[in-house]
């Protein structure tokens, strides 16, 4: 049950400390150190154990696809000097997510169930079912909340709120398809569907990059390719590589997320279930098997590793 909660360093240089939901972000001059802790998230709230691996398998697929679609567009990574770091660009990051779905699942499928045809602005046809493929990829983009939730916003909204300029929101549908449609290859050489995903990106010297962490099981949702179509064809679940298993936990302890609701007690048993589903989704995403970073003091290696990366 060994796991990183949080972490609290300070490195000569730094200029900055962030805590995210899931991340503790070092800020310098010009780099971004980003620890990837094991804590979770669903509905916008940090739940109350750490899960082991969790920040391991985040950071690893992360820059496994980072480099892998470096070829698309610019992006922020420059070293993974320890399992759960990651040393990069420091972009000043656009205030909007750009959520890719290719497939009617998750959150737009609440919307939709409830009667919504038009999501973030996107028209969706009548007479789809949940997990249904869309008839091309869409993006319902979110304002990027630094505290609470995320909302839901239009292009229309984002552009007439000028949160980012006509050229640059052009260029970051432009760049999220092609993301969209990378992982979507990649994933289907791995037997995979790429349900829906989200992508942040950053702007430095006028230049955008492409910032954090991408197709990852805390950003995307997959399915698995194979029982796909019979299961929609009887209306069945479909087996899933995501962190959707652990809000529908919640959901069924009566949580999420909203005012006088209380996050239910996670027990050991669970957070193991957690932690082997994640490492589950990293083997089978990535087609690696994954090498559990198992050392008593985690924290050590950790601020021991990033300041070599910083000196070098």
């Amino acid at each position: 049950m060994n796991a990183i909660q949080e972490t609290n360093f300070q490195f000569p240089g730094q200029k900055s400390f962030y805590r995210g939901k899931v991340r503790d972000v070092y800020a310098f001059d010009d780099k971004l150190v980003m620890v990837a802790t094991d804590r979770i998230s669903a509905f916008d709230v940090v739940l109350t154990r750490a899960i082991p691996f969790k920040g391991q398998v985040l950071n690893q697929i992360a820059a496994h696809f980072l480099k892998a679609t470096s070829d698309l567009v610019p992006n922020w990574l420059l070293a993974v000097p320890d399992p759960n770091v990651s040393v990069g660009l420091r972009c000043e990051p656009y205030p909007v997510e750009m959520v890719v779905r290719g497939y009617l699942a998750g959150h737009a499928w609440r919307e939709y169930r409830s009667g919504k045809r038009l999501v973030c602005g996107v028209p969706l046809p009548d007479g789809l079912r949940e997990n249904d493929k869309l008839p091309q990829p869409v993006i319902t983009p979110t304002t990027k909340a630094h505290e609470g939730h995320d909302e839901d916003i239009s292009r229309e909204e984002i552009l007439r709120q000028g949160i980012v300029t006509s050229g640059e929101y052009e260029q970051l549908e432009n760049y999220s398809l092609a993301l969209f449609e990378r992982g979507t290859q990649m994933a289907a050489e791995q037997g995979l569907i790429l349900v829906d995903t989200k992508y942040e990106f950053g702007k430095l010297d006028d230049t955008i990059y492409l910032i954090d962490e991408i197709h990852t099981p805390d950003s995307s949702r997959y399915f698995y390719r194979e029982g796909y179509e019979s299961n929609q064809a009887q209306g069945l679940p479909q087996k899933q590589l995501s962190k959707e298993f652990v809000r529908e936990w919640l959901i069924e302890n009566g949580f999420q997320g909203k005012e006088g609701q209380k996050v239910p007690e996670m027990s050991d048993a669970w957070v193991i279930q957690i932690s082997n589903r994640y490492i589950e989704l990293y083997e089978k995403v990535t087609g690696m098997v994954f090498e559990k970073s198992d050392e008593p003091n985690i924290l050590k290696r950790l601020e021991l590793n990033i300041g070599r990366s910083l000196d070098s």
